[in-house]
């Protein structure tokens, strides 16, 4: 009982050692969601360092997973990231892109993801969203967002609205595809009620075929839509 005891206390420390000693391998990179790539896995593995170095054939007893992790959360592109190790040395890293859903193009260009935050453009893949003009601030994007934000929830909007302009007084103005007209829509109380006025609108002058006729909408005013005709 004594030798059998012995032998599995020695198979566990030398396992433990085993264990310990074991090198890191390839980083595996797995992204959630959406295919759209604006980081890459070469991207990726260039965050996965520690100590200036290359995880891959460092030993598992050096990593700090929390570091790792830190580092790839801090990317401006990386919603959320989680890093996890193996007992075989296989460092697996999760990663959860942002989302845009409007890019700013001022004197800096920019997007603005789903959840009203900053987000820098990708050389690796460029989003289809309404464009952001006028006058914006990097740090004061919330009217804009709320806008940006209807305008991907809405299916009317995502498919007509290509940019959405902000003024200095914070009112917002719209440019559907293919048509002339500039919608106002001043500033951003009672927007569903303005937006079903514009469809109201939209529907209305597209059965007519008179979308060309105007320069000019204005939903500004309660219960109202005043165009001016070219």
């Amino acid at each position: 009982m004594i030798v059998l005891l012995g032998i599995v206390v020695f198979l566990y420390a030398f396992s433990t050692v085993k264990n310990t000693e074991r090198k890191v391998t390839e980083p595996v990179i797995k992204f959630k969601g959406d295919n759209n790539l604006f980081l890459t896995h070469e991207n990726v593995s260039k965050l996965l360092i520690q100590k200036n170095q290359s995880v891959k054939n460092k030993s598992k007893e050096t990593l700090d997973l929390n570091d790792l992790e830190t580092a790839l959360n801090s990317n401006q592109m990386v919603k959320s990231a989680q890093v996890h190790l193996s007992v075989n040395g296989v460092l697996t890293a999760e990663i959860e892109q942002k989302r845009p859903i409007a890019r700013v193009r001022t004197n800096a260009s920019y997007y603005i993801d789903d959840q009203g935050s900053y987000m820098p453009l990708s050389s690796n893949y460029t989003a289809r969203v309404p464009l952001v003009t006028g006058h914006i601030e990097k740090n004061n994007l919330e009217n804009v967002f709320k806008m940006a934000q209807k305008v991907n929830e809405d299916e009317f909007l995502r498919t007509h609205v290509i940019e959405i302009h902000q003024s200095e007084k914070n009112t917002i103005f719209l440019k559907f595809r293919q048509c002339n007209f500039i919608i106002q829509l001043g500033n951003l109380k009672h927007l569903d009620k303005k937006i079903m006025n514009l469809k109201a609108f939209y529907n209305k002058a597209l059965k007519d075929k008179t979308l060309n006729d105007y320069v000019n909408v204005n939903l500004q005013f309660d219960n109202q839509v005043v165009c001016t005709k070219i």
